[in-house]
């Protein structure tokens, strides 16, 4: 049993791989793997008490969905979304509104579960939420927020002894500095070629 989940993890951790290094391509190939990685980690989260977690994988397979259609056909000609930036205010906003409910949703997982870091478990699944929809709307700083999600949750995995998983966000943290530069100078590109061919 112990030898079917580790490979089960270890297939997960396979295909968040994947994800991240299509994502950073702007590839849509990476929402398939973003879907049936964390369909996997629904039960796997689910297994080890960190309920916020397995939760959060149930809604990142819609997200997977949405961020696919995004993709491929979202934005104002139907041919995908270009990359875009949120201003000060937007991201103080997000900012806020995470750090409330992660208090509310970690108060009330103390008092009624047996769950295990209630409020890590709650900030990484509610920013999770909200940096998951920057992707599928390609802001280009999502990549700022996976960086500090994945410096909490590499704990949180250590703690709950998903090895594998916490090794994987280890990688991770490095590939969202090199996502965020891809981002970024892709969005100033991106600019630049819609400059020189507006009219003047």
């Amino acid at each position: 049993m112990m030898f079917a989940w580790l490979n089960l993890e270890s297939l997960a951790v396979a295909l968040s791989i994947a994800y991240l290094v299509l994502a950073m391509k702007e590839n849509s190939l990476c929402w398939y793997c973003a879907f049936f990685s964390t369909a996997i980690y629904v039960w796997i989260f689910g297994d080890v008490s960190l309920y916020m977690e397995s939760a959060l994988n149930v809604y990142y397979m819609a997200m997977a969905v949405y961020g696919w259609y995004q993709w491929q056909r979202g934005g104002t000609v139907k041919q995908g979304l270009p990359l875009c930036r949120w201003t000060a205010q937007q991201h103080l906003c997000v900012v806020v509104l995470t750090l409330s409910t992660s208090l509310i949703s970690g108060y009330f997982l103390t008092v009624t579960t047996d769950a295990k870091l209630p409020y890590l478990d709650s900030f990484t699944t509610w920013a999770s939420i909200v940096t998951t929809l920057m992707v599928a709307r390609k802001v280009v700083e999502n990549w700022l927020y996976w960086m500090v999600i994945n410096s909490v949750s590499i704990y949180l995995f250590i703690d709950r002894e998903l090895y594998q998983t916490a090794a994987m966000l280890t990688l991770y943290l490095g590939l969202s500095v090199v996502g965020y530069i891809a981002w970024r100078n892709s969005y100033f590109e991106q600019n630049a070629a819609t400059a020189t061919t507006d009219p003047i």
